[in-house]
């Protein structure tokens, strides 16, 4: 089995920093123009959230990376490199919301003593979380009772 990554997609981070500057510009004019207060708070929040949603979708470009000797999560804080040998779970977990199952993949690991639960929806990896588990599902350690 070969190194894998998944990432989000790529059009989507896109979108969302088309979308950051148009709030921005929305937010400006309301800035330089006088608008009420209201208007320029819905501004700027929609201008500050559009803006993290974009970072965050540059920044953990791969979301999670498989290779032969363990697991590389990146979050906005940097990357987290963990041996197979400190994963204990890998599992999806189904929900449904609003009338649709969606499932998240879940990885319980071991790093330092302490236990870390990561977990990946469809936007993070832009795949099946699914199909996802079924490629770690291999690679985790099998544990005796």
């Amino acid at each position: 089995m070969g190194d894998r990554s998944w990432a989000p997609r790529r059009g989507l981070v896109g979108l969302a920093w088309v979308l950051f500057t148009g709030a921005a510009a929305w937010f400006v004019t309301l800035l330089v123009g006088g608008g009420d207060p209201a208007g320029r708070l819905l501004a700027g929040v929609a201008a500050a959230a559009l803006g993290f949603m974009a970072l965050h979708g540059t920044i953990v470009r791969p979301r999670l990376a498989v290779h032969g000797h363990g697991l590389e999560i990146r979050g906005l804080t940097g990357t987290r490199a963990v041996d197979w040998t400190a994963v204990q779970r890998v599992r999806v977990y189904r929900t449904r919301r609003f009338g649709r199952e969606t499932s998240q993949l879940e990885i319980d690991m071991l790093v330092g003593g302490d236990e870390r639960l990561a977990v990946f929806g469809r936007l993070d990896l832009d795949a099946d979380p699914e199909d996802v588990a079924e490629i770690l599902l291999p690679y985790v350690p099998t544990r005796s009772a």
